[in-house]
């Protein structure tokens, strides 16, 4: 079988992404990228890629012969007769919201000339479209991949994809606004972002210890956890322990679930087993303006002490090919490029391999906001 992703913003941290779960990744477009499944791929209970464990994913779809003839065998399948909802989305070169709404008419036409349902025309809704393609926000509020009888089809050229999956953006806001342990002053790791990290160390089996040791309030340890491994945080400061545990008991009410302690990540020393590390790096102070070169120098050595003294201390107390994917800063600079921190050869000499993509090289792997000041630079690396 072959699937379709709908790429997210930074298209090529979600190539990333993919390429650590899946097969024969292969970039179709800015936009589109299809892979297949492995034997340790996120699967649904339908056995289907779970677009619910991945971040940098805003839809997922699989390819099929026929557009009518699928939605037919569906609903006879399934013995549907309700009301049946289509959307269109063309991702092809020469697409416009015309053409798509053409696609659609014509596809109702059909319907309603086919004895879908017994002995009843049915009704067919499409959806309008002021673009080519439907945004995930208008996928997922019509139910086009969870509601029997709701279909987005989605083209691409000569190609044709059933929608299997969109991003549930209301548990993501749910997740990220409504935690009651919140602070702005360090930065507020997004949940997406926390999965492709957890994602970026695959492959690993369910249960695993996923170590974060800079927890912050702990938006790393509820992806691992509903992810179905065990978190484990530590943090230098006491009140992000705190903050982490607030969440955390928010979160789940499973005894046992998380494990947290407080400890500088130069120094500590962990509990075994560790599976995998997934975090958020020091990002230096706040800023809201590119900062001038005196000041970024002395927040890039600030980090660069934490960060090299973090690879230092955990390199012995890991196995070999343990996985680590964590996220440092870049700084803007008033000609509008990033300003990287370039420790990758240092963290390489005290005893890691850098990962490296198919698809997206390192320079490829920053995550920001239009006009962010202080970007993530994600770096995975695993223990020689």
């Amino acid at each position: 079988m072959n699937y379709l992703a709908v790429l997210g913003r930074q298209k090529n941290i979600s190539l990333a992404e993919l390429e650590s779960l899946f097969d024969k990744v292969t970039p179709l477009s800015p936009k589109l990228a299809t892979f297949s499944l492995t034997k340790i791929s996120p699967v649904n209970k339908a056995g289907e890629p779970d677009i619910n464990r991945l971040g940098g994913s805003l839809k997922l779809a699989k390819e099929i012969s026929d557009p009518l003839k699928y939605i037919i065998d569906d609903i006879k399948s399934k013995g549907y007769s309700g009301k049946i909802v289509i959307g269109i989305s063309d991702y092809s070169k020469k697409a416009s919201a015309r053409n798509s709404q053409k696609i659609a008419l014509t596809l109702k036409s059909k319907l309603r000339k086919t004895e879908v349902i017994p002995g009843k025309i049915p009704s067919v809704r499409i959806l309008s479209n002021k673009n080519a393609e439907l945004s995930s926000a208008t996928v997922y509020h019509n139910s086009l991949c969870s509601k029997s009888g709701h279909y987005e089809i989605i083209h691409f050229d000569k190609k044709w994809f059933v929608g299997i999956g969109v991003q549930n953006i209301n548990a993501y806001t749910a997740r990220d606004q409504a935690r009651p342990a919140r602070d702005a002053k360090v930065g507020m790791l997004p949940p997406k972002l926390a999965q492709i990290l957890i994602n970026l160390c695959s492959p690993l089996p369910a249960g695993t210890t996923i170590l974060d040791p800079f927890c912050g309030t702990g938006v790393v340890l509820q992806e691992a956890y509903l992810m179905g491994y065990k978190p484990y945080g530590t943090d230098l400061s006491d009140r992000m322990v705190e903050y982490s545990k607030r969440n955390m008991e928010w979160f789940t009410d499973e005894k046992g679930a998380f494990l947290l302690s407080q400890g500088d990540a130069t120094d500590f020393t962990w509990q075994q087993p560790i599976g995998a590390v997934a975090c958020e790096g020091y990002l230096g102070p706040p800023m809201s303006l590119s900062p001038a070169d005196i000041k970024m120098k002395s927040a890039m050595q600030e980090c660069k002490a934490i960060i090299i003294g973090f690879f230092k201390n955990i390199h012995p107390q890991i196995k070999s090919d343990t996985s680590i994917a964590m996220a440092i800063p870049a700084w803007l600079r008033p000609d509008g490029h990033y300003q990287r921190m370039n420790i990758l050869d240092e963290i390489e000499k005290l005893g890691y391999n850098v990962i490296k993509y198919k698809n997206a090289s390192q320079r490829d792997l920053l995550y920001y906001r239009e006009g962010q000041v202080v970007a993530r630079e994600i770096i995975v690396l695993r223990k020689k």
